[in-house]
């Protein structure tokens, strides 16, 4: 029998199963009935799942809150295009902009302070993949994504564009301080 030469047979599918391919599907099965269910528990039970609100916004709202708030924490400018740094106080209303093809402002957070995130793009669909936490938000725009974020581990997180959005796509980077 050849793999490239059509059945001997025509009705292939009324020949009893050997009993290696029976093995199989019933593996086969039972596995994908054990991740169907295990999909249930990580829901309910896992930690990886975001608690999101998102509200309708639009560019020139979302962008007079975002100036309002680097306009009252900015601590420095960094970067050769002068992106601000902003340190909110805890429980402060903090907020990054994705655009063509950077993340505006850089923020700068305190480890174990909680804060609620605002993200929008301005002008496409844009990706929030923060790294190396892996954690990833479609940014829409006209739509408001806000996130409690508690920052638990010191460090610089990078902020990366998973979501295609033209020519300059590989520059989109963004960071996040945790102090």
């Amino acid at each position: 029998m050849s793999a490239i030469l059509p059945p001997a047979e025509r009705l292939w599918w009324k020949h009893p199963l050997d009993r290696v391919e029976a093995v199989w599907i019933i593996i086969s099965f039972v596995w994908c009935m054990v991740m169907f269910f295990m999909m249930v528990g990580w829901h309910i039970y896992g930690k990886q799942n975001l608690a999101t609100e998102t509200y309708k916004t639009s560019p020139e709202k979302f962008s007079a809150q975002a100036q309002a708030a680097v306009d009252k924490w900015t601590v420095r400018t960094e970067t050769e295009q002068n992106i601000p740094v902003v340190a909110p106080p805890e429980g402060a209303d903090v907020y990054m902009i994705a655009r063509l093809w950077n993340f505006w402002p850089i923020l700068e957070l305190e480890k174990g302070k909680t804060y609620k995130l605002h993200l929008t793009s301005m002008d496409y669909n844009h990706g929030f993949s923060l790294q190396p936490t892996n954690i990833n938000i479609q940014v829409v725009p006209g739509y408001e994504h806000v996130i409690k974020v508690t920052p638990n581990e010191s460090g610089t997180f990078s902020v990366v564009c998973n979501e295609y959005c033209g020519i300059g796509h590989h520059e989109m980077l963004g960071r996040i301080y945790v102090k």
